[in-house]
């Protein structure tokens, strides 16, 4: 051991140490059987957007392929479920893609049979106005998948002028305030959008040192980079199951400029959440 001008202790150089590391490191080498197999790994975690009638693969980018003013995305079970009662049952839209994938922690289904338990990704546009888009994703996208994802979804070079709104959930505990998170009204929204959204948010913005992860993270530093106006509405909730409340958290973002429009019957929709939620509990008390 030695120490240096700045104080710090530091090993001094070892030969025996060197040829230990060699020794490591030729163990370590790739054979040709690890390589068929990485690359077997590889293939099976690749995102895949296929064509809602033949479930083939898109040869562009979704978003290439149809062009969009206003792309809403709920990632998570809840905010997936604030969609269908208060957005898709408000008008007619037709699926035009879905996203399959496989990871440790998901494995997609197909989005034409679904149970509430299964996990899916599907894309849809309203029919009276097609350029608006709308995503539900109940499954998780590794890290690994995250920029496959986007590439598939936006490309390359995606356009500058539509709107994206996001909307997920994450658990109380994750949130960072110097107050006891016991004591916050869970659940509660926070925003955080790019530079260049403009519109008010319709919910307090994000604090410091508090960060946004996964996909809903991924979506928003895009949109940073290729300067598309977007924002994140988090939810913050103490149940991550489905939930009443918490996806009744997700009502003052109906009175925004992105869902504005959008949903022709809040009473009714509302009607709609309780029955999804009583479906949801008949069906948990099935697997249980």
């Amino acid at each position: 051991m030695a120490a240096t001008f700045f104080g710090e202790v530091v090993k001094a150089p070892c030969r025996a140490g060197t040829e230990d590391e060699e020794e490591e490191e030729e163990g370590r080498r790739e054979t040709p059987e690890d390589r068929e197999v990485r690359q077997q790994l590889a293939r099976k975690r690749e995102v895949r957007l296929l064509r809602r009638q033949t479930k083939t693969s898109l040869e562009v980018s979704l978003l290439e392929k149809y062009p969009c003013s206003k792309f809403i995305i709920a990632i998570g079970n809840n905010a997936v479920a604030f969609l269908s009662s208060f957005v898709m049952n408000s008008g007619v839209w037709e699926e035009v893609g879905c996203a399959k994938l496989w990871n440790e922690w998901c494995r997609t289904a197909d989005t034409t049979h679904l149970s509430s338990t299964e996990a899916f990704c599907g894309f849809y546009h309203l029919k009276s106005n097609p350029s608006v888009f709308l995503c539900q994703c109940s499954c998780y996208v590794a890290e690994d998948q995250q920029y496959q994802w986007l590439e598939k979804v936006f490309g390359s070079c995606p356009r500058k002028n539509m709107q994206i709104t996001i909307l997920t959930c994450r658990h109380v505990t994750d949130y960072k305030t110097l107050e006891s998170t016991g004591s916050l009204p869970s659940p509660f929204l926070k925003a955080l959008k790019t530079q260049n959204f403009k519109d008010p948010a319709c919910c307090p913005l994000l604090e410091q040192p508090n960060i946004v992860h996964d996909l809903p993270a991924a979506v928003l530093s895009y949109c940073q980079v290729w300067k598309i106006p977007a924002i994140l509405y988090l939810c913050y909730t103490d149940v991550m199951k489905l939930d009443l409340m918490t996806v009744e958290a997700f009502k003052p973002i109906l009175s925004t400029r992105s869902l504005k429009g959008l949903v022709k019957n809040i009473p009714q929709s509302t009607e709609i959440l309780k029955k999804l939620m009583t479906t949801n509990e008949i069906q948990s008390n099935i697997y249980t």
